[in-house]
């Protein structure tokens, strides 16, 4: 399988060959704007690594290694339906009134240059350390009840999966589902390196220092993504 990669502007031919008993091989060409799955990823990840609640309990499950990949699993899936959800819901609202691609420009942009200037105010201080919580294990059921209620019962997620379900309509018709594999690939590995990685990264995590670097790459993510998408047009 090939593919047609378009980077700053320039394509890279391939095609994708599907090859059938007694019959010439067939070629579709097929064009992955690269530059859209990369910022979808990009904004995934200034989202999701946010320290929050649905964060910090993996965190903690994996620094103690408890149904980490139930657990990251539920977690992924969550947004990858959640982002679909609104993806889909949004776009029905994008063919009938098409101004909404530039109410979804300035108020993405606006709310990725908010959250940013958040981040970078949490970056100035200096934030209290996360720590395994020493509980007894209850078993897989209530570990995943517990992240599927701090999943699906936090109301600042809805917000950030409408805003990402506009910002990902804002890129077209066709665009939008390269920005969402961006953003799903985002949410996969970023929870993925929390549950597996902790366990390693417990000392550097124990640190309110390491959660202030993180904001403040958050931040300038925030930022640049933000003013770029009202800038860009």
């Amino acid at each position: 399988m090939g593919i047609l990669l378009v980077l700053g502007g320039r394509s890279v031919p391939s095609t994708v060959c599907r090859v059938r008993a007694g019959r010439t091989c067939t070629a579709y060409p097929v064009a992955v704007p690269v530059s859209l799955v990369l910022s979808g990823l990009l904004t995934g990840w200034a989202l999701i690594a946010a320290v929050g609640a649905q964060n910090a309990y993996l965190l903690r499950q994996g620094i103690v290694r408890r149904h980490v990949g139930p657990l990251v699993a539920l977690c992924a899936l969550s947004d990858a339906v959640l982002i679909l959800a609104a993806v889909l819901g949004i776009g029905a609202v994008v063919e009938a009134w098409p101004p909404f691609l530039q109410v979804a420009r300035w108020g993405g942009g606006a709310f990725l240059v908010g959250y940013g200037l958040l981040a970078a105010r949490r970056a100035l201080r200096a934030e209290e350390s996360l720590r395994a919580a020493r509980t007894v294990d209850r078993g897989l059921g209530p570990a995943l009840a517990t992240m599927a209620a701090l999943t699906w019962l936090n109301p600042h997620l809805y917000l950030d999966m409408v805003i990402l379900g506009a910002i990902a309509n804002s890129h077209g018709l066709q665009g939008r589902w390269w920005y969402y594999a961006g953003l799903v690939v985002a949410s996969v590995t970023w929870f993925a390196a929390l549950g597996y990685g902790s366990g390693r990264l417990q000392p550097l995590f124990a640190r309110p220092r390491s959660w202030q670097v993180l904001d403040a790459l958050i931040a300038v993510v925030m930022v640049s993504l933000g003013v770029g998408l009202v800038l860009g047009g």
